[in-house]
């Protein structure tokens, strides 16, 4: 007869899974609170402690640290066969443990005290075991893989190559769950650890990376990370990128916006009464950059939006839902890989640096908006001023955007000149400057670029200030009729 443990913290599936065991022939071994969800189902059980002899103790912090348990899941089979017997450990062959809920816990934000009880030590330690003795041993660590456990007893039982996934998947959760417990107790404020210990899961390898000569790999399962296309060709390691850059950039938009992203540059950006008046006016800002672009949106595609994308040819489409009809006509463009904008996955950003990573946390801010020249913007201008910060915000560095109210009108991006970002925003223009606002990302350090704004016809212009030259700058201003506002927060983008 063949054993199994179950020892679970969820409690999911439990009884269905344990009711087909016993169909299969399985005795079952268990405790605690498991132990009485089985009571409870009529389904029969050894208690753990009556199998090993020894009592629960400890209020249930040791229970199942006993040689009979751990002989039991690492024992060899035909090699520690004798040392079993002579010590009366029966093989186990089935673990089935998920743990005690330690990162949900911690979100909880419960005091260290409560926090460390929900720290499991008997579960990883038999996980551990019986995934190092995967050969012999079955080991599942989350009712989402019961299911798979139901179709190997019904082909009569787990093979290599299952046992051998489920191990990889077993060292990978206790991998994840000592993680979150040590970059806790690391930094049990919320900061930054001094050691930081991370997991990403559901890895896919790309086709190739940046460029055709280098390999790449995504992970995630949630966020952009884990989108799946509704239809076209799989993501790309550039796509991503694109697409990632796009929707942190609609995001900030409440209102209906469309945005088209170039090389991981904002390229365009819009409002609209409608989605197709949005992404219309976000095209036209710089349609031929925006050609091979990749597109967001805030509000649901549908028919008409549908018919304007496949007139042109984009890489990706983002956007939060995407009608039948809709998908439908966008099937016409078989490579444009169509995808659903989730939920925002919070986190922090990290970056690879020449030995080691780099992380980075944003704060909610809000801009300290001072009026530092004669002159306050009009309420137009104001609109406008915001609009670009919000894009420049997305842009690299440097970076000048101008706009109005509804549309980015020019913008230069990337540039190692502020002025020079500025006389590109402007050559790039299509639609006319004059009475537009202007954003810049960081400060002014002397009045060129607000010369050269104001040349172009903006009458407005935001900047964080802080440099030594701000006076010289709001002389200009005041002297060209410029409105100018000091946001006291840097939007430097690498």
């Amino acid at each position: 007869m063949s054993t199994a443990l179950l020892s679970v913290w969820d409690k999911t599936g439990l009884v269905d899974l344990a009711g087909q065991l016993v169909r299969h022939g399985f005795r079952i071994l268990s405790s605690g609170g498991t132990g009485t969800a089985l009571k409870e189902a009529g389904i029969p059980f050894t208690e753990v402690s009556a199998y090993t002899g020894a009592p629960e103790m400890m209020d249930g912090r040791v229970k199942t640290l006993h040689p009979r348990i751990h002989g039991g899941l690492l024992g060899r089979r035909g090699i520690d066969d004798a040392v079993m017997q002579a010590n009366g450990i029966e093989p186990i062959d089935l673990l089935v443990v998920n743990l005690y809920p330690f990162e949900a816990m911690r979100d909880r934000e419960l005091p260290l005290y409560e926090l460390i009880e929900f720290i499991d030590v008997g579960g990883p330690a038999m996980i551990r075991a019986a995934a190092k003795n995967y050969r012999d041993v079955a080991v599942v660590v989350d009712p989402s893989q019961y299911g798979r456990v139901l179709e190997a007893l019904g082909r009569g039982g787990f093979s290599d190559g299952d046992r051998l996934a489920l191990a990889r998947t077993a060292f990978a959760r206790t991998a994840a769950y000592d993680a979150a417990i040590s970059n806790h107790l690391q930094a049990p404020d919320g900061g930054f650890p001094p050691v930081l210990t991370r997991q990403w899961t559901g890895g896919r390898p790309l086709r190739y990376g940046e460029n055709p000569h280098q390999q790449a790999a995504v992970y995630g399962e949630g966020g952009i990370a884990g989108a799946v296309p509704l239809q076209g060709r799989e993501m790309s390691y550039n796509n991503y990128l694109d697409t990632h850059a796009a929707v942190g950039l609609v995001r900030e938009f409440e209102e209906c916006a469309a945005v088209v992203v170039k090389h991981n540059n904002p390229c365009g950006a819009a409002l609209g009464s409608d989605p197709l008046e949005a992404y219309v006016a976000a095209r036209e800002v710089d349609p031929l950059s925006a050609y091979g672009g990749v597109v967001a949106l805030n509000r649901p595609v549908d028919v008409a939006l549908a018919g304007e994308i496949v007139s042109t040819f984009i890489e990706v489409l983002a956007a939060p839902e995407i009608s039948g009809e809709a998908l439908g006509i966008l099937a016409a463009k078989p490579n444009l890989r169509v995808i659903r904008i989730g939920t925002p996955v919070p986190g922090d950003e990290i970056r690879t640096i020449d030995g080691g990573v780099m992380v980075q946390r944003t704060p909610p801010f809000s801009e300290d908006w001072d009026v530092v020249t004669k002159r306050a913007p009009t309420p137009g201008e104001e609109a406008g001023l915001r609009f670009g910060l919000r894009v420049a915000a997305h842009a690299k560095s440097n970076t000048v955007v101008f706009a109005n109210a509804r549309q980015v009108l020019g913008i230069g991006a990337g540039q190692v000149s502020r002025v020079d970002a500025a006389r590109i925003a402007v050559e790039k223009a299509r639609l006319s400057l004059v009475g537009s606002s202007v954003a810049s990302d960081g400060f002014l350090p002397f009045p060129d670029t607000l010369e050269l704004a104001s040349g172009a016809g903006a009458t407005a212009l935001a900047q964080p200030g802080g440099s030594i030259r701000d006076d010289e700058v709001i002389d200009a201003a005041d002297r060209l009729g410029v409105a100018m506002v000091f946001t006291g927060v840097r939007h430097f983008r690498h």
